[in-house]
């Protein structure tokens, strides 16, 4: 399907992570759809995936960022609208369940809210000249977390709260510029992040063993590119008239009756 993505384009919050991270498979994919991604992350590999994405033939650039810091956020807004003139969709991707629980400092969990949810409120802020100039749209990535809890991550629950609280928020105060506000929450996926943490553990493929049983639809993890693809199609066209709307994909782990689940 052609979703009409090409030559829009779209920024990355958080996406210059490892090759088969979340936020590399959603610049991937719309590299593929002939989409011009901008990595906005502060990890070095950004260049590297920046040059990969121009010898495409891909106008793509990456803006090193540190996105607990809302002002060099205000910079990368500047650069991006600087050189491109609008912004077709924003995707806040960014996000470290980082274990900031009630143990934690207090300023340990304001650098959680910081980076996982300022972040998407200070570039919301200051690429939406650019966003209302191409009638563009804003999805935010959530987590499961928000509506679950996990315990002793207190700071990433809250900003995801928070996310899923500013994305219907926009989505009120935008909707007579006739711009769009999602967002995609996510329970169990597979990334380099996944895995690593399943290696800390010491009991790790017994966990994960659990954890994959409880997932309804195919007993399987959801991959990143199936978390691509819905991002996607809805900052495409082709969800044009869906605007404040939390939309799951998780194999039904999160909402599904737990009778699905007996052996």
């Amino acid at each position: 399907m052609d979703l009409g993505l090409k030559n829009k384009v779209v920024v990355v919050t958080g996406s210059a992570g490892l090759k088969g991270s979340i936020g590399d498979t959603i610049v991937q994919a719309l590299a593929d759809e002939g989409a011009i991604p901008v990595i906005v992350c502060r990890n070095d590999r950004g260049y590297g995936y920046e040059s990969a994405l121009q010898e495409r033939g891909i106008d793509s650039i990456f803006v090193k960022t540190d996105l607990s810091d809302p002002v060099q956020i205000e910079s990368a807004a500047k650069t991006i609208g600087d050189k491109y003139g609008q912004i077709d969709a924003l995707i806040n991707n960014v996000g470290v369940n980082d274990g900031a629980g009630l143990d934690a400092s207090i300023d340990d969990f304001m650098y959680s809210l910081k980076l996982n949810l300022v972040s998407f409120f200070a570039m919301t802020k200051y690429c939406l000249p650019y966003i209302k100039k191409a009638k563009g749209n804003i999805l935010n990535i959530g987590s499961k977390v928000a509506l679950t809890g996990q315990g002793n991550t207190s700071g990433y629950a809250a900003a995801k709260g928070g996310v899923l609280g500013l994305t219907r928020e926009w989505a009120v105060d935008l909707i007579k510029e006739g711009i769009r506000s999602n967002a995609i929450i996510i329970a169990e996926s597979w990334t380099p992040s996944y895995d690593s943490w399943i290696k800390t553990l010491e009991n790790g493929e017994e966990k994960l063993k659990s954890i994959i049983k409880k997932i309804p639809l195919g007993n399987r993890m959801t991959t990143p590119q199936e978390i691509a693809d819905l991002c996607l199609f809805t900052i495409s066209e082709k969800s044009s008239h869906t605007t404040g709307q939390f939309i799951t994909v998780d194999g039904g782990y999160v909402h599904l009756d737990r009778a699905l689940l007996t052996e």
